[in-house]
């Protein structure tokens, strides 16, 4: 297989907006109309979260298809002091010294992507809150692991909670 897009484009043009099919579709927002809790209540949302659990759970297997990390030229916001992103040669770093990790922040979303399919069938909204909550932290999970700097006491609760989570360490922080 040969890639198309970068990472970040990748992220940027298909998994970012497939999981705002999640995330999107259970919120509470205040208006100056009060306070409104939205839920999935038409086949058509609960159709618009299923594009989105079956496009994370298939298209982020496609970031195991060695790619660049970012488009040409382009090294993030890698530069300066206390820069707020890795640059891609930093990614790359992380990624080679232990593939299996990874390989496991994949899997993580991935089952969360299969989680939501298995919600939709039930279209059991209350489950949905709890799996729009686990998709920010899988996600999250990866970003601090990849794409920011690092604090590592911020990656070791992210560990803590997706240990108590899956009942494992996650290796967010390694």
């Amino acid at each position: 297989m040969k890639p198309v897009v970068s990472v970040k484009e990748l992220m940027r043009d298909m998994l970012d907006p497939a999981s705002d099919n999640i995330f999107d579709a259970v919120k509470i927002e205040t208006t100056k109309r009060g306070t409104i809790e939205r839920v999935p209540k038409t086949d058509a949302d609960w159709d618009k979260i299923r594009v989105g659990a079956v496009t994370i759970a298939e298209g982020v297997y496609l970031l195991k298809v060695p790619r660049p990390f970012a488009p040409p030229g382009d090294e993030n916001n890698s530069s300066g002091p206390e820069p707020s992103e890795l640059s891609p040669a930093q990614i790359k770093a992380k990624l080679e010294t232990d593939p299996v990790l990874w390989n496991a922040k994949i899997e993580a979303l991935r089952n969360v992507g299969l989680e939501v399919l298995e919600i939709v069938k039930k279209r059991n909204t209350a489950e949905l809150w709890d799996a729009a909550d686990n998709l920010d932290r899988a996600c999250e999970a990866c970003h601090l692991q990849y794409w920011y700097p690092g604090d590592p006491a911020l990656l070791e609760k992210v560990d803590r909670q997706l240990e108590e989570l899956y009942g494992r360490p996650s290796k967010a922080g390694k």
